[in-house]
């Protein structure tokens, strides 16, 4: 009976360690992109592409939250540079922040995909998508600019 506890931890331990690695690894290897609602897209690189490019704005203060944990009705700010891939963080609803109108979680294929979702939605002006190796973690926001 102890051997059959210990092989049942042990393997329950070895997983959980496994997992932290896996999403750990999924972090680095992670594939935002953000890009302005319209007909063209971001480029595969994950940068901006035409129209409207999420800019960075100045720090909302005591906000420094991963997109990961967004809801509809808050609103992010791009840490990124200029015409490169954008970093989204939670912050304030100020100016120059981009209000989240939607959320879909769940597996994405990308850009098209995002671009797809977020037709569906009235408002929006940007959206961004987060593709990882494990879809559970994938989602799409739509963005409204404020």
């Amino acid at each position: 009976m102890v051997v059959v506890v210990a092989a049942v931890l042990l393997f329950v331990l070895g997983g959980g360690a496994l997992m932290l690695h896996l999403l750990d690894r999924d972090e680095q290897d992670r594939t935002p992109v953000a890009a302005p609602g319209g007909p063209t897209p971001a480029t595969s690189e994950g940068g901006l592409t035409g129209g409207t490019a999420l800019q960075p704005s100045a720090p909302a203060p005591e906000s420094s939250a991963d997109p990961r944990f967004v809801k509809a009705g808050e609103c992010v700010r791009n840490e990124g540079p200029a015409g490169g891939r954008p970093k989204l963080l939670i912050s304030e609803c100020a100016p120059a922040s981009y209000e989240v109108l939607r959320r879909f979680d769940g597996e994405t294929s990308g850009e098209k995909d995002a671009e797809a979702k977020c037709a569906r939605v009235p408002g929006y002006t940007n959206w961004y998508f987060f593709d990882s190796e494990l879809d559970t973690l994938d989602f799409v926001l739509c963005l409204k600019q404020r």
